[in-house]
């Protein structure tokens, strides 16, 4: 048996492990354990711990391979360096240099040869199975070797064995149970060359328990015993364990490889891991099942989704079952393989199956959030909680008592996670926890912050029937986890800026502030240092960003807007900073650490971004439409710093190239009216051009005036004026921003005349002068009060316009007789 066990070190694959321990690397315990190994007083050679005259037969060996003339000259040379070199002597260079004389070739002819059952092989196809898996197994161990295109080309074989055994499919419809025997030992020597060599191996493939040939329950074991000299037939109709186990091994070497997952998902890799954890095949679970999760979780877990979705689907529910019907411990530990096997939100939401999964799983959650767990314990129950809220958030979790102790459960969690002395470092478990726990807090805070502001029906993802004393209750543990966000945050330099978990710590808080900066408004406030550099720092590329996305993906955290970037950390922050900038105190904060121009980058970048994806992309970016808040709220706020502040000559020159280009975009349209109202916003804080007018500032102005012609409509027949087919969709996010550019007209009209006549020159003034005289009414008071302060600056500022408005007020037409304000302007009674 010695023999055997050197064929198995060489040919077969370690199990995991073993490798784990060194076993499987050959180089490195070889070096370590050469002194202990065989071979006397003879002296060691330094690499592989081989003696002189073991150095010298694997060279010929190596050399016989390299020059052999069929595979039975190569399987002989193989047998002699298993006999002479065992493989825990061998370094990883020399097993490197046997591989490459053995090459990919013969284990891949292998494979097809016991697939299609060729009875000139000489070795049953049971036999070719093993010694291909096991070649190959050994091969993967090198990522050079496991990325090489003719072992990827054998993963279909390899997912079609472990899904259903060919072989066995082969043996059960095989209408003549005589037929291995074509295959028997007789037959195994494919020429006279090396015959005894060849049976040598063959029967130590045999005895080896790799080899072993595996019959249907109906043989009657004859047939297996004339194939095997072992005498021993596997009754089983499942793949050979030491095969399996080979092939969970290439396939797991692949996926390790950074295309890896690409690599097995091209080649049906989902769907037939699927079925083979479906029919419950040899190791489906203990192997297969994580390299599935590998497969359905991370960066590939949208796409993988949207492609098997049925697939995934089944076996989830399979998973589910197996989760309720656990015992306690192995519910535990069952609860990380579940979060593996959810589908990202936004995927089959209204799949009855996947509700009655998530209800059924919340069944069980719910008794063990309320039991004493420790904090080992229960991590990974908050994991699966966030994902399950992920995907239809307060639903089916149970009653508004419960689902206010899960989020004072997760913010306990946060608490003490993160108020540990500076220094202590966090583990990856504990911040895996901690990220869950944060999903936990975001899915309450909206809810937490909003009871009772709504008369309307509370949507899905609310926590249902709660009363505003519960909401009160989470509000206040809401408080004091960010509290604990905000004080670990504080601890942080810049050298961890790039940390993904910091990156996770100061989202979570922006979600926070995005509903709610009337909490802890000191705490906000002497924040602001760390959070303007953290987000610039970002923006400006000055931190390492490689591998957030993945980082994030494997904590199970989503955005829908897509993958996580570090370089628009600013985005998270841009709703805190609308409100924080309409505040004094924190607003002076924010100009000391130069906000402003931190707005103005972040927008050039966006735009620069927008210019990039065919011309303009038509769809929206709500964050720039944020930033331009921000913004506006310093430029009404701080005069003095818009006149100053050189970003905002840089803020007026990307404004006077984007507008002209979104006036035809309709799907942009609230940009384009936030670009436009931040554009004369500025302009009215500006004096009159002492020489001409800069080009720039004229392309805006005109295209400002253009943008904001199109808004009404007063028809061909008598009536109210309309909101125009354009606007109408957009209406009520820019009705405000509208009214509020008029007013900045005006007042760029009073602070730069030369603008009077631009108003003429494209047509704004008669069109608006045609429109009220036609229609009956504006639509609301503002509109008019809007419409009626740019029409009197005009007149106020020129002469001409002055004239043309009091001509046709003097017609006593439309909406212009309400104009009071207007008609003492230009003088008409």
């Amino acid at each position: 048996m010695a023999e055997s066990d050197d064929v198995s070190l060489v040919v077969s694959s370690q199990p995991p492990e073993k490798e784990e321990q060194g076993g499987g690397e050959g180089g490195e315990d070889g070096e370590d354990g050469g002194d202990g190994g065989d071979g006397g007083g003879s002296e060691r050679d330094d690499e592989g711990g081989l003696t002189d005259a073991q150095r010298e037969v694997l060279d010929r060996c190596l050399q016989a391979l390299r020059q052999a003339q069929n595979d039975s000259h190569t399987l002989a040379a193989l047998l002699l360096i298993t006999r002479l070199c065992p493989a825990s002597q061998l370094d990883k260079a020399t097993l490197r240099r046997i591989f490459e004389a053995v090459g990919l070739n013969l284990p891949a002819r292998l494979l097809v040869t016991a697939i299609r059952g060729n009875e000139t092989s000489g070795l049953p196809p049971q036999e070719l199975l093993s010694l291909g898996t096991a070649l190959l197994a050994a091969l993967s161990t090198d990522p050079d070797m496991a990325c090489h295109p003719q072992l990827l080309t054998t993963i279909p074989v390899l997912l079609s064995l472990l899904s259903n055994d060919p072989l066995n499919q082969q043996k059960q419809e095989a209408q003549d149970p005589t037929q291995d025997l074509e295959t028997g030992p007789d037959s195994k020597v494919q020429s006279a060359e090396s015959s005894n060599a060849e049976g040598d191996l063959s029967n130590e493939a045999k005895s080896g328990g790799e080899g072993k040939t595996t019959k249907p329950k109906g043989d009657n074991g004859s047939v297996a015993n004339k194939v095997s000299t072992s005498q021993e037939a596997l009754p089983s109709s499942k793949l050979d364990e030491a095969i399996a186990a080979d092939c969970y091994q290439i396939l797991t070497a692949v996926c390790a490889l950074p295309r890896g997952p690409d690599q097995l998902l091209s080649r049906g890799g989902v769907p037939a891991l699927c079925q083979a954890v479906q029919q419950n095949q040899t190791f489906s679970h203990e192997k297969g099942l994580p390299l599935l999760g590998c497969l359905v979780a991370g960066r590939t877990k949208d796409r993988v989704w949207s492609k098997h979705s049925a697939e995934l689907l089944t076996l989830l529910v399979r998973l589910s079952k197996d989760f309720c019907q656990a015992k306690d411990q192995t519910k535990m530990d069952m609860c990380a393989q579940l979060v593996q096997f959810l589908p990202p939100a936004g995927v089959a939401v209204e799949s009855k199956e996947l509700k009655e999964v998530v209800a059924s799983v919340w069944e069980v959650l719910r008794p063990m959030l309320q039991a004493k767990l420790t904090p080992r314990q229960i991590g990974p129950i908050l994991v699966l909680s966030a994902c399950l809220l992920d995907l239809y958030g307060w639903e089916f979790v149970g009653t508004p008592k419960f689902c206010c102790l899960l989020v004072n459960r997760a913010c306990v969690e946060v608490r003490m996670g993160l108020e540990e002395p500076p220094g202590n470092e966090l583990s990856s478990e504990l911040q895996h926890t901690l990220t869950g726990c944060y999903r936990i807090m975001e899915a309450a805070i909206e809810q937490a912050c909003c009871v009772g502001m709504s008369q309307t029906a509370p949507p899905q993802s609310s926590i249902p029937s709660i009363s505003l004393q519960q909401s009160r209750q989470v509000l206040g543990v809401l408080e004091e986890a960010f509290a604990a966000l905000m004080y670990h945050l504080q601890q942080v330099d810049q050298s961890r800026y790039g940390d993904p978990f910091i990156f996770a710590t100061y989202r979570s808080l922006c979600s926070w502030l995005a509903e709610e900066t009337s909490c802890l408004k000191e705490e906000v406030t002497g924040l602001l240092p760390f959070l303007i550099a953290y987000s610039r720092s970002h923006l400006q590329g000055e931190s390492p960003e490689h591998g957030l996305s993945d980082w994030m993906s494997e904590m199970s955290v989503r955005e829908e807007t897509g993958a996580w970037t570090g370089k628009e950390a600013l985005r998270y922050l841009l709703p805190a900073l609308c409100h924080l900038s309409a505040e004094e105190e924190p607003r002076k904060v924010l100009l000391t650490l130069d906000t402003p121009a931190l707005l103005v980058d972040f927008l050039s970048q966006c735009w620069t971004s927008l210019k990039g994806k065919g011309g303009v992309s038509s769809a929206r970016d709500p964050s720039m439409e944020t930033a331009c808040s921000a913004l506006l709220n310093f430029t009404v706020t701080e005069p003095e710093r818009v006149r100053k502040d050189p970003c905002f000559r840089t803020l007026e020159a990307l404004l006077s190239e984007a507008l002209p280009v979104l006036v035809h975009k309709p799907r942009l349209l609230v940009l384009a009216a936030n670009y436009c109202t931040l554009g004369l916003m500025i302009g009215r804080l500006k004096s009159a051009p002492t020489g001409s007018v800069e080009a720039g500032q004229r392309r805006f102005f005109s295209s400002a005036l253009r943008f904001l012609r199109g808004a009404l409509d007063s028809g061909s027949s008598p009536g109210p004026v309309r909101v125009s087919l354009g606007w109408a969709e957009s209406w009520e996010e820019a009705a405000e921003l509208w009214r509020l550019s008029l007013q900045a007209l005006g007042g760029c009209v009073r602070a730069q005349p030369w603008i009077g006549s631009l108003v003429r020159e494209e047509g704004w003034l008669k069109h608006t002068l045609a429109m009220l005289s036609q229609c009956s009414a504006l639509p609301e008071q503002h509109t008019q009060g809007a419409l009626e302060e740019a029409l009197c600056a005009m007149a106020d500022q020129c002469p001409v316009c002055k004239v043309e408005i009091g001509d046709a007020m003097r017609n006593d037409k439309g909406a212009l007789i309400s104009l009071r304000k207007l008609k003492k302007s230009v003088g008409v009674k």
